[in-house]
């Protein structure tokens, strides 16, 4: 089995719970392939969602199906995503010092906890209402695309950590080839606005994490991939992608 081969089941593994290519060795060679397939994973997510939305769309009202397409986003990641959201969320809330202790706790605070529970609500009305569910594949792409980007350019915190492995051995090369092929994808959707959207959504993740941290976690990308996701669906609702 090839390196690439490996890398994709390893991006799988990561990013879905999909019972397919179970990888879970994060060894040498392998896991710059696996960032490099982060927004081709989240596109496929999307094509399942889509899908299955367009099979049932006939059988089941618009807003209750919606709110299915995101009962099942949540399964496809395994709230993988939503873990580091609520734990970087209960890391704002005490001292810098402190912070990357409670966002390794596995117990989620009583912020986290109610303010991801607001975000689930916003995020499921926002799939609700969302009439272009064609364009859902192109927003989890990008959501995984920032994560890429955000793992290429700026410090991780813990040297120790997993994502470590990952920006060492993410080269320059592999980003340019996710990149290929986002843009291409984008520029077939006609939706260069949300890729616009999500570059924005990047720069101010960055201002602030990089002021508070001086550098990335495996939580904060999380953090980052949901709050993308939800920017995105609201921009195309308030009509700024057609």
């Amino acid at each position: 089995m090839s390196k690439v081969f490996k890398g994709f089941a390893l991006s799988v593994s990561m990013l879905t719970s999909i019972p397919f290519f179970k990888v879970h060795d994060f060894y040498k060679g392998i896991n710059g392939y696996a960032v490099m397939f982060y927004p081709l994973v989240g596109f496929i997510l999307g094509v399942i969602l889509w899908a299955i939305y367009s099979f049932l769309a006939p059988y089941i009202s618009s807003v209750h199906l919606g709110i299915l397409i995101f009962g099942l986003l949540v399964l496809l990641t395994g709230a993988l995503h939503l873990d580091g959201f609520s734990d970087t969320i209960d890391g704002l809330y005490v001292s810098k010092e402190r912070a990357l202790e409670v966002m390794k706790d596995p117990h989620t605070g009583g912020m986290g906890m109610i303010i991801t529970v607001t975000f689930l609500i916003l995020k499921a009305s926002s799939l609700a209402y969302l009439e272009a569910l064609y364009l859902l594949p192109i927003i989890l792409m990008l959501s995984r695309l920032n994560a890429a980007l955000a793992i290429y350019l700026y410090p991780y915190i813990n040297p120790n950590g997993m994502a470590t492995l990952a920006k060492q051995e993410f080269t320059k090369s592999q980003l340019f080839i996710a990149l290929i092929y986002s843009v291409i994808l984008i520029l077939l959707s006609g939706a260069f606005m949300l890729l616009v959207s999500s570059l924005l959504v990047l720069f101010v993740v960055k201002l602030f994490f990089m002021k508070r941290y001086r550098g990335f976690s495996g939580d904060i990308y999380g953090f980052m991939i949901e709050v993308t996701e939800l920017i995105l669906l609201n921009v195309i609702i308030f009509g700024l992608v057609t």
